[in-house]
């Protein structure tokens, strides 16, 4: 965690909560609206305990497990099941997330029975839907952990291995603080 300390400042939170038009309150009740209102600026940026801006920046291998997470979680809750294996990539300002084992025991039958470009066809055009369907929630949470705005979303599927691709292009490349590994 990197601290950035505001100098002292007496009667600091009366002046902000002027500024901010709150009426006086705790200490508590202040930090926690003025780290929701610093939230809203930068998703890194609190107030500590003590009055110290403070940014939590992420390692890249936390920001990939947090993807692989709530990539899970979607699949799980709006495709009704989970990924076997799922990995996240961050290369730069693109985030690349490969799910494999997603396809269902339905979806497999479909593509097996109908003629390969007919069952293969109908499957990409249903997931596809549902993925541009679920674009708006699936971008909010690659900006939530990443802290950076998708520019943009490519989606494809393997019906022959039921492998899943899921490539987001970032405005920027996400703030990662840097680990000792890397560091060498």
């Amino acid at each position: 965690m990197l601290d950035y300390f505001v100098p002292f400042v007496p009667h600091a939170n009366r002046i902000i909560s002027i500024l901010l038009g709150i009426r006086a309150v705790s200490w508590d009740t202040f930090r926690c609206r003025v780290s929701a209102v610093l939230k809203s600026i930068h998703p890194f940026v609190f107030l500590n305990n003590d009055g110290r801006l403070s940014i939590k920046l992420k390692t890249q291998g936390e920001i990939e497990a947090a993807v692989c997470d709530g990539m899970s979680r979607f699949e799980h809750d709006f495709m009704g099941r989970g990924p076997k294996d799922i990995r996240a990539h961050l290369i730069g300002d693109l985030l690349v997330v490969r799910l494999q084992g997603v396809l269902t025991a339905a979806e497999q039958h479909l593509v097996t029975t109908l003629p390969p470009e007919k069952g293969r066809d109908l499957l990409k055009q249903v997931r596809t839907q549902l993925i541009e369907i679920a674009r708006p929630g699936l971008e909010a949470l690659i900006h939530e952990v990443t802290g950076c705005v998708t520019v943009s979303m490519h989606h494809d599927i393997s019906t022959v291995t039921g492998e899943e691709l899921v490539i987001f292009s970032l405005r920027s490349q996400p703030e990662c603080r840097v680990t000792a590994s890397k560091v060498r």
